[in-house]
């Protein structure tokens, strides 16, 4: 896939826009590896500066009162990057249609080999009434690659059933917020890796899903709870972010990992 520019009424604008970096060693995980929150930083980045490219940031959207939330997304980990290894990340919208847009994401080493390819799925919300809104009323014109990362059509999560579940507390801090002043999307992937078996989590975590379904806030108290199902040589976990005092469901997750 090569980068494509064309010309918006703004000026000329990257279809597929493309940003290198340099694994610090800060950076990195007990096994030496890129950290998944970072990496999920990293997206939320990229796709943050392109948004500002192609006109529909969240500044941009902020006085129409409007802003993004993201909706679902899907990770496939091939190789996590190590220390002091330059890499390339891309990303492109792909689909944009009634409520909700696609927006991929690769993540390359120099020699051009896929480490990481993540979807998502993102939908724009009315900040007054906190429900969605239709993009064609509401974003101007821009490019779409259509190209998904990930052939998923983001269908519903399964739910936590009967067994064995770990859970682990946390408290929203601050520092979990984001510009719109709930939890940051990657808090809640830190949230539920923290609450998987350590036997599991000894492992490398190979695939992660998230389905947010409501918002959680500065103050409040969440239980992220683990259920483990064994797959032959693989792991699967699935998990369930609720907010403590109600009990309402706040994300599902599903991950995969290789011992």
């Amino acid at each position: 896939m090569t980068p494509v520019s064309v010309c918006l009424s703004g000026g000329e604008v990257q279809a597929i826009f493309e940003k290198s970096f340099s694994v610090s060693y800060h950076e990195l995980d007990s096994q030496g590896n890129l950290r998944l929150l970072t990496i999920l930083n990293h997206l939320q980045d990229i796709a943050g500066v392109h948004a500002a490219q192609l006109g529909v940031s969240v500044n941009d959207l902020r006085p129409q009162g409007l802003t993004w939330v993201l909706s679902r997304i899907h990770l496939l980990f091939e190789r996590y990057p190590r220390a002091e290894e330059t890499v390339l990340l891309r990303t492109w919208p792909a689909t944009r249609q009634g409520l909700s847009t696609c927006r991929e994401f690769e993540l390359r080493d120099i020699q051009g080999s896929c480490l990481v390819r993540a979807s998502t799925s993102w939908v724009l919300l009315n900040t007054s009434t906190r429900r969605p809104v239709r993009l064609e009323n509401h974003l101007p014109p821009y490019p779409l690659t259509p190209c998904r990362a990930i052939d998923d059509d983001f269908a519903a999560l399964p739910p936590l059933t009967d067994g064995a579940i770990a859970e682990m507390g946390f408290r929203v801090l601050r520092g979990d917020l984001d510009i719109n002043l709930h939890v940051n999307n990657t808090v809640f992937a830190g949230w539920a890796v923290e609450a998987v078996p350590d036997e599991i989590a000894a492992g490398t975590l190979t695939e992660l899903e998230i389905a947010f379904r409501a918002e959680a806030l500065y103050g409040e108290s969440i239980i992220s709870r683990c259920a483990a199902l064994e797959e032959g040589q693989m792991s699967c976990c699935l998990h369930q972010i609720v907010n403590s005092r109600d009990g309402k469901e706040l994300a599902r997750l599903r991950t995969h990992w290789k011992s």
